[in-house]
């Protein structure tokens, strides 16, 4: 099976192209197999928004058309796929990362918990922990501030998912980052694809350096700083 991180840079507030260029990066990881995709942290709205009325109209509900383009192609090659988004439901705004099956089903929606000083400007915090069996083991999805989160820490070592896919949106605060996050997951051994944004947004500039890390905390693949970059690994399931 393969493993893939997208590492890709929406174009702000334009949710229409970005979901174009992200499906094509898509199809183009899955043309080399089934396994499980993981895109960045908002992937489809960018990430800094000053208020809940200027995110607003880029919101969408976890079922709606960032899902409604991505199903096909989760179905097609068999793949599950975790992808940042803005959601909406009811009166409140969330930063989640919707989970699509390799059916092309809508498995869940997770809500980012510990939220950074920039979502705090719009975002209500989740409350739910979860966890996916996939064929190809358990996967929890999880976005960026929640690997600060010591609770989170505490379950993972109890839960001890197969896989962890974090979309994300790390800042570059001049160090690598792939060692900080091994760093963060001392107890817990298993499968991170870390998928994250480039460049700036606003006033904030991303790191890149989207990674695979083995449960080993080996760095196997790691992403320049800059660029929309696929990077994918096979593995077996003797290796989850």
């Amino acid at each position: 099976m393969q493993l893939v991180a997208i590492q890709y840079k929406p174009p702000k507030g334009k949710p229409q192209i970005a979901r174009q260029e992200l499906s094509a990066l898509i199809q183009e990881s899955g043309e080399k197999g089934s396994g499980i995709i993981v895109c960045p942290e908002m992937a489809i709205t960018g990430y800094v928004w000053d208020s809940k009325e200027e995110v607003l109209p880029f919101c969408e509900q976890a079922d709606g058309e960032t899902f409604q383009l991505l199903a096909p192609l989760a179905k097609k090659y068999r793949s599950w796929i975790v992808c940042g988004i803005a959601e909406k439901e009811d009166d409140r705004l969330y930063n989640s990362a919707i989970v699509i099956n390799s059916s092309g089903e809508l498995a869940g929606c997770y809500r980012k918990i510990l939220l950074f000083e920039q979502d705090e400007t719009w975002a209500t915090a989740g409350t739910e922990r979860m966890l996916f069996n996939t064929e190809f083991g358990t996967m929890a999805p999880r976005n960026c501030m929640d690997l600060n989160d010591n609770d989170l820490i505490y379950w993972l070592w109890k839960a001890r998912p197969d896989i962890l896919a974090f979309c994300t949106n790390w800042l570059n605060e001049g160090t690598t980052i792939d060692d900080y996050w091994m760093l963060r997951t001392p107890h817990w051994y298993g499968w991170m694809i870390g998928a994250n944004c480039w460049g700036t947004d606003r006033h904030i500039e991303f790191r890149g350096e989207s990674a695979i890390i083995s449960p080993q905390k080996k760095t196997l693949l790691k992403a320049p700083i800059t660029g929309n970059v696929i990077i994918s690994c096979n593995i077996t399931k003797e290796d989850t």
